[in-house]
């Protein structure tokens, strides 16, 4: 099986390493996603010292924060690197807000997954099309339902192969680590934001709150997800 195939390339290595390794045994199938997230930052990182074979792409919704695109143009000055960018379909987003208006996603569940949808789902499915390999900065202990994970995984909805490098970080070694090599990072994250995605639906967490508690606050839901990384139909 290519998963226990990759365990087995991997095993011992971590950090850099391990994506040098992944990168070699897979050349130009290998893509990693940044929505620029201070963990996407140090893989970013990673990618661009090491300039290993392994494409990076983001998804811009419309609707991100203007310290997101500001840390976006500090990202390509630094390493000089190209970053794929994806955007919603237009006709889909123009419907979209024509017919539901663009708060919409306030008003209930539904809403606001259908903007999911149209914002990342599809564009990150055109991203991944024909990758063998996909990177994420996904952490365990960001919420119970990655928790769950384990640090390669298959993910079923789109047929690839995911794996976590900084699985086992917390974020602690993460702030730590991003200090000590003086990698930029979003400014909000000091500002209270630990998870960053669209400004409309994150806000800034209390001492005490749950890492996601950020995002979708007005849902109650126990389990807060847009959909990106569900593995299993």
């Amino acid at each position: 099986m290519e998963i226990t195939k990759i365990k087995a390339i991997l095993s011992g290595k971590n950090g850099v390493e391990l994506l040098q390794a992944i990168a070699e045994q897979y050349p130009g199938q290998v893509i990693f996603s940044t929505s620029f997230g201070i963990e996407d930052q140090i893989i970013t990182d990673w990618i661009g010292n090491k300039k290993l074979d392994i494409k990076i792409f983001t998804l811009d919704t419309g609707r991100l924060f203007k310290e997101t695109y500001s840390l976006w143009s500090r990202t390509l000055e630094r390493y000089g690197i190209a970053i794929d960018t994806y955007y919603p379909n237009t006709e889909e987003i123009q419907n979209f807000v024509s017919q539901k208006g663009p708060n919409a996603f306030y008003e209930s569940v539904e809403n606001r997954k259908t903007c999911c949808y149209i914002r990342k789902i599809e564009p990150l499915q055109r991203a991944i099309k024909g990758a063998k390999i996909w990177i994420t900065g996904i952490r365990a202990e960001q919420s119970l339902n990655r928790h769950d994970m384990e640090y390669i995984e298959y993910d079923e909805v789109n047929d690839i192969i995911k794996i976590h490098p900084l699985f086992d970080w917390t974020f602690e070694m993460i702030n730590s680590y991003v200090k000590s090599e003086r990698i930029p990072y979003n400014v909000l994250h000091d500002k209270g934001f630990p998870s960053i995605g669209c400004a409309p639906c994150t806000r800034a967490i209390q001492d005490g709150e749950d890492f996601r508690a950020g995002r979708w606050w007005w849902e109650d839901q126990s389990k807060k997800e847009c959909g990106l990384h569900v593995t299993t139909k």
